[in-house]
């Protein structure tokens, strides 16, 4: 475990390093060593991240933490190649909790600021879930030559029906009898209660309830200046891909995945499904870029 000082929080960090391709199929990748105060790896480390392609891994609202994409995606990408890092968000998992500084904007400063501090100075390839993709997609909107691709699962930009939808979503789920569905795609149940209860407790010890549906909506038009390509992944099932069809429209390049039978958790309920979709497009995209090949 790696706590750094981002935009002044005290931060979770988890890296994993690329394992190499004559090493790929002898296991997972172990957490990269951090150099002193927290900082990038240094090292047979550095050595090792040298040239590969960065997935830096975005979680969403709640009870999510970065836990999601370690136990999903995060080993798969680096056994591929892929230096991986993924952070809890503000007020999330063993990040700093602050009582206000939930908006947008803020999220989006939190991610450029981590990938100033761990060096990740070539275009990095967004993986953003729920909330984590809208993240992405306003890292994206301001920095669009800093990214390489973009894969938002359950998501789409911060626009203002998506940031109203969210409004009413936390809303629903911190009343007493809300579950807190569609937003947080549990089914019932005592793991349902888990769930619901840790967006109660967010709502109830800091401004996020009001601040996200407060945002400065994403601008349309910075939204259509994202070039690199765009894979969004649906659940079926779920009430977000309604959003699709928006998601296409501002930025066409956009490629769908939909994964029947599954809701907005499918990125930990159909990891597997996600996992054979994710890597192919990702190896497709860096064919022609002229870093390594992914392996595994």
């Amino acid at each position: 475990m790696t706590m750094i000082q981002v935009n002044g929080l005290v931060t979770h960090v988890q890296e994993l390093p690329p394992v190499a391709a004559d090493a790929a199929a002898g296991g997972v990748a172990a957490a990269a060593a951090a150099g002193p105060g927290g900082g990038p790896a240094a090292g047979p480390a550095a050595e090792a991240t040298a040239g590969r392609p960065v997935a830096v891994l975005v979680h969403g609202i709640g009870p999510d933490s970065l836990a999601s994409w370690y136990l999903s995606l995060a080993h798969p990408l680096a056994d591929a190649g892929f230096r991986v890092i993924m952070y809890d968000l503000r007020g999330h998992g063993r990040t700093e909790r602050p009582p206000t500084g939930y908006r947008m904007d803020d999220l989006v400063e939190d991610l450029a600021a981590l990938l100033d501090r761990l060096g990740a100075d070539t275009p990095v390839h967004l993986l953003g879930n729920s909330l984590g993709g809208s993240i992405a997609f306003g890292y994206a909107a301001r920095h669009p030559d800093r990214v390489a691709s973009l894969v938002a699962v359950e998501s789409a930009p911060a626009t203002a029906q998506w940031l109203a939808r969210v409004g009413r979503q936390l809303v629903r789920a911190a009343q007493p009898d809300g579950d807190g569905d569609s937003l947080l795609a549990t089914r019932g149940g005592e793991r349902g209660a888990r769930y619901t209860a840790a967006v109660r407790r967010l709502v109830a010890t800091t401004t996020a309830g009001r601040d996200l549906p407060a945002s400065t909506p994403a601008d349309p038009a910075a939204v259509r200046a994202i070039t690199c390509p765009v894979l969004g992944v649906f659940g079926g099932d779920s009430s977000a891909a309604d959003l699709a069809p928006a998601l296409v429209e501002l930025l066409p390049q956009t490629e769908l995945v939909v994964v029947p039978g599954h809701r907005h958790a499918v990125l930990v309920t159909a990891r597997d499904q996600v996992r054979r979709q994710v890597l192919p497009w990702l190896a497709r995209q860096i064919a022609d870029t002229g870093q390594p090949a992914l392996h595994g």
